[in-house]
């Protein structure tokens, strides 16, 4: 299986933090944001990586990640995302010749976790593996993709930041998937934030019959926010002072 991180858009919702650098390359404590998500990827054996990066600042990865050795990397890729408010399954597209008809693990690069996934990645057949946390604080799930179950407890779809939030699981940006992850991008359509929208393809997943979900274990937090931002450089700094 491959990895692919996705650490394209604009960041405008950390400004003035992001007037200089890619939001992904913020400091989450002692490490870079990004180096998180890869953790996540190599700690599950997966160690080619494809990360997707766009936006005026793209060029500062390359001194950052350098090759990926250092971080356990065996093969490290870069792709380019020409339009950086595309939305995230418009980023992944540019995938589909990395993958090489494999399975891939898809992971938000602002995605900061300690949870462990490789038993999850190697029992991973078909279809695709979706990862949610439980959040508690109504406000917080709006800006997320919301699970949506019906009576017997059935993953029937994923609402998009929704007004009425139907669960307190959200999809944490941390996905499996088959080779048919591209076609069903294509099948999808801008949202009205003239995106193409990962929930979408996920939901594509869903009325197939296609999609397998667990709960995300352990810590985990975006950090697009100056809130969630501070609260995993928080959670980082005490776990590093409790070792």
């Amino acid at each position: 299986m491959k990895g692919v991180i996705l650490a394209g858009g604009l960041g405008t919702r950390l400004y003035p933090l992001t007037y200089t650098t890619n939001k992904h390359l913020l400091p989450i404590f002692d490490k870079p944001m990004i180096f998180y998500p890869i953790s996540t990827l190599v700690q599950a054996g997966i160690k080619e990586i494809l990360v997707i990066v766009s936006g005026p600042h793209a060029g500062h990865f390359i001194g950052v990640l350098k090759n990926g050795k250092e971080l356990g990397v065996e093969h490290l890729e870069f792709a380019y995302q020409e339009k950086p408010d595309g939305g995230i399954a418009d980023a992944l597209l540019l995938a589909e010749d990395f993958a090489d008809n494999s399975e891939i693990c898809v992971i938000l690069g602002d995605n900061t976790t300690d949870a462990k996934i490789k038993d999850s990645i190697d029992s991973f057949r078909d279809g695709s593996l979706l990862f949610f946390k439980k959040i508690e604080d109504p406000e917080s799930l709006r800006r997320f993709g919301v699970a949506v179950f019906d009576k017997d407890n059935k993953l029937i779809k994923i609402e998009e930041k929704p007004k009425n939030p139907q669960s307190q699981l959200v999809a944490t940006g941390l996905y499996v998937y088959d080779n048919k992850v591209f076609e069903y991008i294509r099948k999808c359509s801008p949202s009205w934030r003239k995106e193409i929208e990962i929930t979408d393809v996920n939901n594509h997943y869903i009325a197939k019959g296609k999609a397998n979900w667990i709960n995300l274990s352990g810590f985990w937090s975006d950090t697009g926010t100056f809130e969630t931002l501070f609260l995993a450089n928080s959670y980082w700094a005490k776990k590093h002072e409790n070792r």
